[in-house]
């Protein structure tokens, strides 16, 4: 993939989470890289989405974060993003925003526990929140922490970041990820989307039960792994 191409996946995968209404003012950023070349292509910093271009996407060497290409300073959040794609080689695509639901649970510090199976078709299980970040961490290196804590929630948990394509920053909000910057933008939404059920189930039934372990992963090897049989094959999408 050239750069080209990949300043338009991102360009659009940006545009993309204000259509889905994932997006207020400036607030979230997506990227996408490329391994081949070493480049990750983010959103620009504070820049209006009603505006954004192809052109107007940074692009950051994967190794060292510097600018390689751009006139814009890139999102402030791209610390996080390198420290993803750096230490998962499966996540082509990183999506971060201040979605409604999801930062609810975010700031309540609660999972959003596993309780119908729109959830499972998505998520291999509860989507974990992270622990708080330290003093220390806050006012090092901030970005790049919060990249480490969301790394941390996925290992002390033993979660493959394919299978568990998302985690909700303490305090702060939700950061997805996939193949590719289409399909983290993907799963921003499917999150939201259970997020908002999950509160609205809670808030019904309080006393609610998470659903049968045995239905989760029904539902979740359905669409994933080599077993899935959802969807069409490759050759008629």
């Amino acid at each position: 993939m050239d750069l080209a191409e990949l300043r338009e996946q991102v360009c659009q995968a940006n545009l993309a989470l204000v259509r889905a209404g994932l997006v207020t003012l400036s607030f979230g950023n997506a990227s996408g890289v490329d391994r081949d070349t070493g480049a990750l292509v983010i959103k620009p910093s504070g820049v209006a989405y009603a505006r954004l271009r192809p052109s107007e996407m940074v692009v950051v060497n994967l190794a060292d974060g510097a600018v390689r290409e751009g006139t814009y300073r890139p999102s402030s959040d791209t610390p996080t993003h390198l420290a993803l794609y750096r230490r998962y080689p499966s996540i082509g695509g990183v999506v971060h925003t201040h979605s409604s639901f999801a930062s609810s649970w975010a700031q309540a510090g609660r999972p959003i526990p596993c309780l119908g199976t729109t959830h499972a078709d998505h998520f291999h299980g509860p989507v974990p929140v992270t622990r708080p970040l330290s003093a220390v961490e806050i006012e090092g290196e901030y970005e790049r922490e919060t990249g480490n804590v969301i790394i941390d929630a996925l290992e002390r948990l033993g979660l493959d970041p394919l299978e568990m394509p998302a985690v909700l920053v303490l305090s702060h909000g939700p950061f997805t990820w996939g193949a590719g910057p289409a399909e983290a933008v993907e799963n921003a939404i499917a999150l939201e989307a259970v997020a908002a059920m999950a509160y609205r189930t809670t808030n019904l039934e309080r006393a609610i039960t998470p659903m049968a372990a045995l239905l989760q992963e029904r539902h979740f090897r359905r669409k994933h792994g080599p077993a899935a049989y959802y969807g069409q094959p490759a050759e008629h999408r």
